[in-house]
């Protein structure tokens, strides 16, 4: 931001020149006599009086519209910078203030969890961290390299939470970290791309394939159920799996509706817990080892959706019709979760985008809307006006295009095979780091899809010249409508959504594109008929 004596530096010359004509030569001009200083004054109003009432050389009424224009430009800047300069130094102090508060709760949450440790394991020192590190072959923003893997802490629970209270027992959450293998090796180190700038040629001597491995470091206590609404094949597997789970001295949560059809068809499942209210519902991920999904990818949307931070290794089990996300077959369940649950098991990071609104009467993008967070993707479309979208675009700042047609899809590689590829995006495997850019029905014969880098932040924003509102959806739901001048701003989240696959993730992306999108599938050309000689 310009400060006052910047600007007064910057319109010097123009003010001397216009001085002199109106005071001639006289080498007493205000300029020598202090008025540098008086214009750097907050009050540059009052400064331009003083100019102003100064004595006037005859002969210089032509040269008065021009000095006072000039006077008032200056005037203008000047209050702007000076307006400028209080609004940062009052956002600097919220933004310190916000700070002192969450410093001082966290001090306080620390201090408690540190005497509730003590009361349940005293003298031990030694409580691990439960810790779940998202692994690629680039470095990230969101975190140092560790070990030569880029990674930023995905899931960790402090000493404070790393207890939870089940039927009036505490529960310590298991630990499980991951690891690289490949071909069967396991090792704790990721392989770099090794770039060598020998006899002044660069090259990379060597490129990693590995997958990522979950290891429990500690056995798995609790499991929390999720099952597709209205569904009486679903209902009759989650009984025996209840049952099942119960069996191997596994604690069991379920949504309150899950345990309400329960309870009622038999009082043996009393047993099941849930939660009864949003403090409840916001700190599951301190007491669940593990999620198990009954249904299709939506219910795995829904599963993800439920935890706005650090999100347990999730289960799912193909009871949908589509099944790019659930690779694990439900009549093989027993099989299924007794491997899972001993480990160790193959994952999949799925990438989450970050999401929230800026409406336009907003001052700063602090003031923004409550982030959400999106498996597959964010759509904004023209909804039920008959006029084109207007979508102006930026990536890191930077233009990128005019969105002009019914809509824009910003999609995370695990959702390319869902809005985007009906829209006309590729196919991307899910753990590939990036955004997909797809239009939807651009009126241009030039637009095409995007895949940007993972690193980036995409702000789009309703042009103010609009003909109409534009409206927005979170993984086809939470529908908002933005006006003209509001924005969306979109960048990848710190926390992924760890899948467990039921080969490796490689596998199992080319199985659900083989047998969900029958893909490339067509009938084998006949080898009778002429050939190249």
């Amino acid at each position: 931001m310009m400060e006052s004596n910047d600007c007064v530096f910057l319109f010097s010359p123009i003010l001397d020149e216009t001085l002199k004509r109106i005071y001639g030569n006289a080498s007493n001009l205000p300029w020598e006599d202090g008025f540098l200083d008086s214009l750097s004054l907050v009050n540059s109003e009052k400064a331009v009086k003083e100019v102003i009432q100064q004595p006037l050389v005859e002969g210089i009424d032509d040269h008065l519209v021009e000095f006072s224009e000039a006077m008032r430009t200056v005037s203008k800047v000047l209050r702007r910078a000076a307006e400028g300069k209080a609004s940062a130094q009052a956002e600097a102090s919220e933004w310190k203030r916000k700070y002192e508060l969450e410093r001082e709760r966290n001090r306080q949450l620390e201090n408690k969890g540190l005497n509730s440790n003590y009361n349940v394991e005293k003298g031990d020192n030694s409580a691990d961290h439960l810790k779940l590190m998202s692994e690629t072959a680039e470095p990230s923003q969101f975190g140092n390299e560790k070990n030569g893997i880029y990674s930023h802490e995905v899931l960790r629970d402090r000493e404070h939470n790393a207890y939870s209270n089940v039927q009036g027992k505490l529960i310590r959450k298991a630990s499980f970290k991951l690891q690289w293998y490949c071909k069967g090796e396991k090792n704790d180190q990721h392989k770099h791309d090794i770039v060598s700038f020998e006899k002044g040629n660069i090259t990379t001597a060597e490129r990693s394939s590995k997958q990522i491995c979950l290891k429990w470091e500690s056995p798995p206590q609790t499991v929390l159920i999720l099952t597709k609404p209205n569904s009486t094949s679903v209902k009759v597997i989650c009984a025996e799996m209840v049952r099942w789970l119960k069996e191997k001295k596994l604690n069991i949560y379920v949504e309150p509706r899950v345990r309400t059809e329960l309870v009622t068809e038999s009082s043996y499942y009393d047993f099941v817990q849930t939660w009864k209210d949003d403090d409840g519902f916001l700190l599951l991920h301190e007491k669940v080892d593990l999620v198990v999904t009954l249904g299709g990818d939506g219910t795995v949307l829904w599963a993800a959706s439920m935890f706005k931070g650090p999100v347990p290794p999730i289960v799912p089990f193909s009871l949908g019709s589509l099944g790019f996300m659930t690779p694990f077959h439900s009549e093989q369940y027993k099989e299924c979760l007794k491997s899972i649950l001993q480990g160790p098991i193959s994952i999949t990071l799925r990438h989450r985008l970050q999401c929230h609104v800026i409406r336009e009467s907003a001052k700063t993008e602090s003031e923004s809307e409550e982030p959400i967070l999106v498996l597959n993707e964010v759509t904004i479309d023209r909804g039920i006006s008959s006029f084109l979208t207007n979508l102006e675009c930026y990536c890191d700042n930077s233009f990128v295009t005019c969105v002009q047609g019914d809509g824009l899809i910003l999609s995370t590689t695990s959702g390319s095979t869902a809005y985007s590829l009906a829209a006309g995006g590729s196919m991307v495997h899910p753990q590939v780091p990036g955004i997909l850019f797809t239009p939807i029905c651009p009126h241009s014969l030039s637009f095409r899809p995007l895949i940007l880098p993972e690193y980036v932040t995409l702000r789009i924003q309703v042009a103010l010249n609009s003909r109409g509102p534009a409206w927005v959806s979170f993984d086809g739901k939470d529908r908002k409508q933005l006006s003209q001048g509001d924005a969306l701003v979109c960048s990848m989240s710190i926390w992924p959504v760890p899948t467990a696959c039921r080969g490796d993730s490689t596998n199992d992306f080319l199985h659900s594109i083989h047998e969900g999108l029958h893909w490339n599938l067509r009938k084998t050309q006949s080898g009778d008929g002429p050939r190249d000689s």
